[in-house]
């Protein structure tokens, strides 16, 4: 699947079994930009957002750049299996929330795409599933004040460290300016009708045994450079379908079929 919105760093990763990157987690991904839009009400953040993320088979980090109607995102994953850092980069206009250009920073290459056909085109975009929420107290998680909530589908178990100290990064606001129909959806539902608001410091989700998570590490304001939110120069626009492996990933994607193959 095209699942840029998280797996995008290159296009072998389509091609591992443990892609499995889920629900809240592209939920995530994909708002935090989006929803910098919502703060030309208010008195818009500028500055960086460092994350680290955690799945089954790799770890990362991703940081945000917010700046003067701009957002960008860093993602870098370690992968098992795959020797080389994988690194992509997003680009986000303020006041064009849904349109994203990916930069494949090894292959020197960048695409355009709509999030909001990505997101609901993804495998695992499934907003309609029933959540049951849990509230199981407050708690201070990295100097904020947050609510430890548990959400629970048939297929998925989800706990949220969330905060309202975050002021305009705000989870259902977010969903909602960034694509309509997602605001009327189960997802939506459990955030509104249990009164859930703000942003979530922390999130651990368990599926089919797996577990993913990612946590904010660090929130940090101030100014960021304009060229920040441009394509570097030299690199070259390609169709968000068409292929970009260079030599050595062609070659790793073929060991790993090869040690695919041997496990079959």
């Amino acid at each position: 699947m095209r699942a840029i919105i998280v797996t995008l760093p290159q296009k072998i990763i389509p091609y591992i079994p443990m892609r499995r990157i889920t629900v809240l987690l592209v939920f995530i991904l994909t708002t935090i930009i989006a929803g910098t839009s919502l703060q030309a009400a208010t008195t818009p953040f500028t500055g960086s957002m460092d994350m680290a993320l955690t799945m089954p088979n790799g770890r990362g980090t991703v940081t945000y750049l917010f700046g003067k109607g701009a957002q960008r995102m860093d993602m870098s994953v370690q992968m098992e299996n795959i020797p080389s850092l994988l690194r992509t980069t997003v680009l986000t206009q303020a006041n064009q929330p849904d349109n994203a250009t990916i930069i494949n920073h090894q292959t020197k290459s960048y695409s355009q795409v709509n999030l909001t056909h990505a997101a609901q085109s993804a495998l695992l975009m499934d907003f309609n599933s029933v959540y049951r929420v849990t509230r199981l107290g407050r708690t201070t998680l990295r100097g904020y004040n947050c609510e430890h909530l548990r959400l629970q589908s048939a297929s998925e178990t989800v706990e949220l460290w969330v905060t309202g100290d975050l002021g305009n990064f705000s989870t259902f606001q977010i969903l909602q300016a960034q694509n309509p129909r997602l605001a009327t959806t189960q997802l939506a539902a459990a955030f509104r009708n249990n009164n859930i608001e703000g942003f979530p410091v922390k999130m651990v989700q368990e599926v089919q045994k797996q577990r993913y998570s990612m946590e904010l590490l660090k929130l940090t304001k101030k100014a960021i450079a304009a060229s920040q939110f441009r394509v570097p120069a030299g690199y070259k626009r390609v169709d968000a379908s068409e292929p970009t492996l260079n030599s050595e990933q062609k070659q790793q994607l073929k060991n790993l079929m090869e040690k695919m193959k041997q496990v079959e």
